[in-house]
């Protein structure tokens, strides 16, 4: 359960990093209650895996899905550049999750 409560909180960090933009610097209250609902959703389901899991395990996959999660939809939405180190950069970041997941026995 942990490891799902955990997934979820990268996938709402994800959604979270897309919602900053839309802000304007927090000076539009819509976006801005939007921005920090995700934002709280977030790291209130990364609290409830790390009740189980490692602090800094935890952390690192969840940032990490975020990164990659971010820069994907920045990609794909944006249009921003995919150079290979970019790639590279990614495959780094997925692997290392991938790693956490393999030495966390929970």
């Amino acid at each position: 359960m942990s490891w799902l409560l955990l997934v979820l909180a990268g996938l709402v960090e994800i959604v979270w990093s897309q919602s900053i933009r839309p802000t304007q610097n927090f000076t539009r209250p819509g976006p801005t209650a939007v921005c920090v609902a995700l934002g709280v959703t977030a790291v209130y389901l990364l609290s409830r895996a790390m009740e189980t899991l490692p602090v800094g395990t935890a952390y690192a996959v969840f940032t990490g899905i975020g990164a990659v999660g971010a820069i994907a939809l920045g990609v794909v939405v944006h249009h921003d550049p995919l150079s290979p180190l970019r790639m590279l950069a990614l495959t780094l970041i997925v692997s290392g999750v991938v790693l956490a997941r393999l030495a966390t026995r929970v």
